[in-house]
């Protein structure tokens, strides 16, 4: 999802792990609870419950391996071996009702993951946004089945920058020409800020794209950067509080807010060109 409907959209927080145990007895009914049961597809880790027939070269399943095997590779983990579980409704009004007898605490939304430690699922609908959606909810969960855990803002960074479908990967045009627009107002990035958001009510807006400029810069601004945020998905294998990816930042790129201030002026430029030469094609 976009910036402008994302707030925190997978849901794992310790304080309502009991009230999702407490629904798993009556989600083992399926055709009860109104889960997707009727078309099944599986592709390695991926399992597919739908009420949409998808065969098995179907571009949003073909997408999703893609996605699996590019995580993996960008981020320097391994293949994960959890199933994640998509339960794909056929329609806004099941999903939508399926979520509202389940999770009743869960504001509206097009997509979610939940994380328990029976399963990791993502639901969501048939849609427009159906690939967007799929990508992000399903970047959380092969990040939670090779983690122990993830901070809140490098979760959600990580799925806003492995949504977007086009190349080049994590490349959100609309961010970027954002990002242009803020530099030019005087914004400046506020990691330590970010790092103590940790519940989905203090999540606003502003900090998925802020999430995801962090994300852009740590893969792609250095061999250093980036060398951080992979030491730092090593250690969360084996640790679920390694302690702030920012003290490892700064121990290693001392400057790293104008670090990050003229990479971010840099893509910018690189937006502004784009769409100067698109212009000029007209």
């Amino acid at each position: 999802m976009v910036p402008s409907d994302t707030d925190r959209r997978w849901w794992c927080a310790a304080g309502l792990l009991l009230a999702a145990a407490c629904l798993w007895g009556c989600r083992g009914a399926g055709a009860a609870t109104g889960l997707p049961q009727r078309h099944s597809i599986r592709a390695d880790q991926l399992l597919i419950q739908s009420d949409v027939r998808l065969p098995k070269g179907h571009p949003l399943l073909v997408d999703l391996e893609r996605l699996r095997q590019d995580i993996s590779t960008t981020l320097d983990l391994p293949v994960q071996e959890q199933t994640v579980t998509v339960y794909l409704f056929g329609d806004e009004k099941r999903y939508a009702d399926y979520l509202q007898a389940t999770y009743p605490h869960l504001p509206p939304r097009r997509a979610y993951f939940v994380g328990t430690a029976r399963e990791l699922a993502v639901y969501t609908f048939w849609g427009e946004k159906i690939q967007e959606d799929l990508r992000h909810e399903y970047t959380h969960g092969v990040l939670h089945a090779c983690l122990k855990d993830v901070p809140l803002w490098l979760d959600e960074g990580l799925a806003e920058y492995f949504e977007v479908a086009e190349p080049p990967l994590g490349y959100n045009r609309e961010y970027v020409a954002r990002m242009s627009h803020l530099l030019a107002n005087g914004w400046r990035p506020d990691l330590n800020r970010l790092e103590q958001l940790e519940s989905v009510s203090q999540m606003q807006k502003a900090d998925y794209f802020e999430a995801w400029a962090w994300v852009h810069f740590l893969l792609h601004e250095s061999d250093d950067s980036r060398g951080v945020l992979l030491d730092y998905l090593r250690a969360l294998r084996e640790n679920p509080r390694p302690g702030r990816l920012s003290a490892r930042l700064r121990s290693t790129i001392p400057h790293a807010d104008e670090r990050f201030l003229a990479y971010a002026a840099t893509l910018g430029k690189t937006v502004a060109t784009a769409s100067a030469a698109e212009r000029s094609q007209r």
